[in-house]
């Protein structure tokens, strides 16, 4: 979350393509396009300002998940979350007078893009945080840029394995039975909620992938991709949640704020947030906000929530995160 989490970095598909699939940094990972090419204007407040609120809001996600679920059911948990960040990015649309993508072909391939990158995802780590922690779903999303290398490797031809990188892979995965705890045999692990956990930052890359052999090039400017990504969403949620679960009797207000602020905060207005920043400092200092995610959700789930953390759980959080910038790091080449 990830939220995601991976934010992923919106990057323009059109440029020269990289020998790496986009970090993802975040669950709300927005489609991209090579329109936005223009220069922005700079902001009054901050890169740096901007950058620490990025990672608090997507770092508190987590948390904000598990008191949603408290009063409701991770699917409805799931179609708040999307139907108020779709308003945000709704309002910002109108704001800017952009319009929404045209094309049937480019509604299709963003139906894809929203299950894989949204309504899968979201709803895996609503279920997952029934069973566990907050702190492991924060420590789960760190592990996408893990998979996405891995993935890329296989279905991206000019993704090519380095020592480097085979090295990040083998730092990450051990990182991830660390805080596991393998050698106690996973003992006091709900494995159906790690699973659905790590599934969901798997679901991540995965969309990535198809967004760059589907969608790279696109006319459409970003906003309106990820602004008809998330409606696409919030329709596929919208559909499926009646069938899995009953209307509330009661809104519970804690849980119902918590709700708005994960689909207003941590998923409209940080994706406004990171477009700000990959225009002004780049994709690669902003994907730096990926470390910080598991930090701030770990440090909220102890301080806020009461949650145990024995010391594997950071231990390994901080080799999945060494062997993630690993993965995504570049040997230095001669001038």
């Amino acid at each position: 979350m990830f939220y995601e989490i991976v934010s992923v970095i919106v990057r323009r598909m059109s440029a020269p393509t990289e020998p790496r699939i986009p970090l993802p940094t975040s669950p709300d990972a927005p489609a991209v396009s090579s329109r936005d090419t223009a220069l922005h204007p700079r902001p009054a407040l901050d890169w740096r300002l901007r950058f620490g609120a990025l990672s608090l809001v997507w770092g508190f996600s987590f948390l904000l998940i598990k008191v949603g679920t408290n009063g409701y059911a991770p699917f409805q948990v799931t179609l708040g979350r999307l139907l108020f960040g779709t308003l945000v990015l709704a309002a910002a649309m109108v704001w800017k007078r952009e319009r929404l993508p045209r094309g049937a072909r480019t509604w299709g391939h963003l139906a894809v893009a929203a299950l894989l990158l949204n309504a899968l995802p979201f709803s895996l780590f609503a279920y997952s945080e029934l069973t566990i922690p907050s702190t492991l779903a924060g420590i789960c999303n760190a592990t996408s840029p893990l998979w996405g290398m891995a993935l890329s490797m296989v279905a991206l031809s000019e993704d090519r394995p380095t020592r480097r990188r085979v090295a990040g892979l083998g730092i990450g995965f051990v990182g991830v039975l660390t805080v596991l705890g393998a050698w106690q045999g996973f003992q006091g692990l709900d494995a159906a909620g790690t699973t659905m956990a790590l599934l969901a930052s798997l679901s991540y890359p995965i969309g990535w992938i198809y967004v760059r052999r589907t969608l790279a090039g696109s006319s459409e400017s970003n906003l309106s991709l990820t602004g008809a990504q998330l409606l696409i969403a919030t329709v596929q949620l919208a559909v499926v949640t009646p069938l899995f679960t009953e209307a509330p009797t009661h809104f519970a207000l804690v849980p119902l704020l918590a709700v708005i602020a994960l689909g207003a905060l941590g998923t409209g207005l940080a994706v406004l947030i990171q477009y700000g920043l990959v225009a002004e400092v780049g994709p690669t200092t902003a994907q730096m906000v990926t470390y910080f995610i598991p930090v701030i959700a770990t440090a909220a789930g102890v301080a806020i929530l009461g949650e145990s953390l024995t010391w594997s759980t950071p231990v390994g959080a901080v080799i999945v995160l060494a062997g993630a910038a690993l993965t995504q790091s570049r040997p230095r080449t001669s001038p």
